[in-house]
C-alpha cells in the first residue's frame, strides 16, 4: 500500500520506517528541506534504537522523504496525521494538526479516487470528528464517509523502545468514522496479524489514548502518595510495601479473555462496597491526616465512589425526568455476585435516591434480601422472594449485582412489549441485548 505520513518526529519517522519495513511504500513529508535531505540519505535526525538500521535498509526502496505534502497525498492511498499537539497550559494547540488538514484537503480536491486520512497526533476525545474532518471538508470541498475517508490510529510508542514498541504491538486500535475508514486502516495493518485489534470510533479511539496514560501516571502518584504517608510514619519501605502488592494473584496470569484479574477493576459501574475496599480507604486517609499527610488521591476515589450511584438514577432519568410512580425492579442487593453481605453496597444509595424521588421499587437479590431488609429500613420497597416477581410489570429493570441468576433478563425483557429500560450498572451484559439499554460510561 502506498503511505504518506506528514511529520517527522518520533512518532512520525518511526510509523514511517517500520511499515516501510513490513513492506509498503512510505514517502514522509517535512517542511525542513535539511531534515528531508538528512532522511533522503538514510540519517535518522532522532536517536531511536534500531531506527538507523531500518533507514539504511529502506531509503531510496520503500522509504522516501519530500517537503511536498500535496505530491506525497496525490501518489498515496492513505496519509497520516502525525504531527505535534503541544498543551500550553490550557489546551493542546491543534495548528499543527488543521494546518496538515487543511492541506491534505487541498491537494484531496484534485484527486480522484478513495483515500483515507489517519490522525496518529494524540488529539482529546472528539477532535477529529468535530475539527479534522471540517477542516478536511472545506479545503477538499468533499465529503467525509463519501469521497474520503477519516480514521484515528492513537500510538503507543514509548522513546527509547519506539522501533521495538511499533514492531511487537501490544494492540492496535483502528478508529474511524464508519466501516470503509476501518477497512482501509485495517489494510495497513496487514503485516502484523498477531496484535489484538480493537475496531471503534474516532472518539473511543482518542479517548484509548489518554485512558491508557492517565491510568499510569494515576500509578504512580498513587504509589507516591503511599510513599509520602509511609515516610510520615516512619518504619516502612515503600519499595516493599510495593513488592506485596506486586506479587498479587490479581496481576498474574490471565482470565477468561487471556486478560490478568486486575482488569476486573478497570470496568465502568456504579461503584465499589463491601467490607474491605471503603473502610480501609477511608481509614488510610483518616490516618494520613493524623499525622499531618494529606491523601488528595485517595480522597478523590472516595468521592468519585460516592457520586457514581446517582449516575444510575440520571439513566432512568433520561427516559423519565419525572421518576413518581415509574415501576422500577432492581436486581442485586448484595455488593457482588456470590455472597450475601450488602455491606457498602451500591445498591443502597440508588434505592434510596429512586424512593426518595418517588418510584415504585421492586427490589431482588438472591442471597442478600434480609441484609438488604435491615439496612433500607423505613425505605419504601418491595421485598420480593423469586425474580419472576421483581420482574413483574416493571417499567425498568436495574442490575446491580450481575448474579448468573440474572443472565437471561435480557431475553426475558425482549419479549415484552414495551421493552423496560434495562439499565446495566456493571457493563456485564452487551449494550445490544435488549433495546432500550443503558449502561454507566456509554
Amino acid at each position: 500500500m502506498r503511505i504518506s505520513i506528514i511529520g517527522t518526529g518520533y512518532v512520525g519517522l518511526v510509523t514511517g520506517a517500520c511499515l516501510a519495513a513490513k513492506g509498503h511504500d512510505v514517502v514522509c513529508v517535512d517542511i525542513d528541506p535539511a531534515r528531508v535531505a538528512a532522511l533522503n540519505a538514510a540519517r535518522s535526525p532522532i536517536f531511536e534504537a534500531g531506527l538507523d538500521e531500518l533507514l539504511r535498509q529502506h531509503v531510496g526502496r520503500r522509504l522516501t522523504a519530500t517537503t511536498s505534502l500535496a505530491e506525497a497525498v496525490l501518489q498515496s492511498d492513505v496519509t497520516f496525521i502525525a504531527v505535534g499537539t503541544p498543551f500550553d497550559g490550557t489546551a493542546i494547540d491543534l495548528s499543527y494538526v488543521l494546518g496538515a488538514a487543511r492541506q491534505i484537503g487541498d491537494a484531496l480536491r484534485s484527486k480522484r479516487g478513495y483515500h483515507l486520512v489517519v490522525v496518529k497526533s494524540t488529539v482529546v476525545p472528539g477532535t477529529t470528528d468535530s475539527a479534522v474532518v471540517p477542516a478536511l471538508e472545506q479545503a477538499s470541498g468533499k465529503r467525509a464517509g463519501l469521497d474520503f475517508g477519516v480514521g484515528m490510529n492513537p500510538e503507543f510508542l514509548s522513546e527509547g523502545e519506539a522501533v521495538h514498541d511499533f514492531m511487537s504491538p501490544d494492540r492496535i486500535v483502528l478508529g474511524g468514522i464508519d466501516a470503509r475508514s476501518v477497512g482501509r486502516l485495517e489494510e495497513v495493518y496487514r503485516p502484523f496479524p498477531d496484535a489484538p485489534r480493537l475496531r471503534v470510533n474516532t472518539r473511543t479511539a482518542e479517548m484509548i489514548k489518554y485512558a491508557s496514560n492517565a491510568l499510569l501516571a494515576t500509578l504512580v502518584s498513587f504509589t507516591n502518595e503511599l510513599a509520602n504517608l509511609g515516610s510520615a510514619l516512619g518504619g516502612i519501605d515503600t519499595s516493599e510495601v510495593m513488592r506485596g502488592v506486586h506479587v498479587s494473584q490479581y496481576f498474574r496470569g490471565c482470565n477468561e479473555e487471556g486478560l490478568p484479574p486486575i482488569t476486573s477493576f478497570l470496568r465502568a459501574g456504579c461503584g465499589f462496597g463491601g467490607s474491605c475496599l471503603p473502610k480501609d480507604v477511608n481509614a488510610l486517609i483518616a490516618h494520613g491526616q493524623g499525622v499531618g499527610q494529606e491523601m488528595p488521591l485517595l480522597k478523590a476515589v472516595m468521592r468519585t465512589n460516592q457520586e457514581q450511584p446517582a449516575r444510575v438514577v440520571g439513566l432512568l432519568e433520561k427516559h423519565w425526568p419525572e421518576l413518581r410512580d415509574v415501576r422500577v425492579a432492581v436486581l442485586g442487593l448484595s455488593f457482588k455476585p456470590g455472597t450475601n453481605d450488602g455491606r457498602e453496597s451500591p445498591a443502597f444509595p440508588i434505592i434510596r435516591a429512586l424512593s426518595d424521588r418517588g418510584a415504585v421499587l421492586n427490589a431482588y437479590d438472591p442471597a442478600a434480601v434480609a441484609e438488604a431488609r435491615a439496612a433500607l429500613g423505613g425505605v419504601a420497597v418491595n421485598f420480593c422472594d423469586s425474580l419472576g416477581a421483581a420482574l413483574d410489570d416493571a417499567e425498568a429493570v436495574v442490575v446491580v449485582t450481575p448474579w448468573e441468576q440474572f443472565r437471561d433478563v435480557p431475553a426475558v425483557l425482549s419479549r415484552r412489549t414495551p421493552q423496560p429500560v434495562f439499565v446495566d450498572c456493571r457493563r456485564a451484559y452487551d449494550k445490544h441485548c435488549v433495546g432500550r439499554y443503558e449502561g454507566i460510561g456509554l
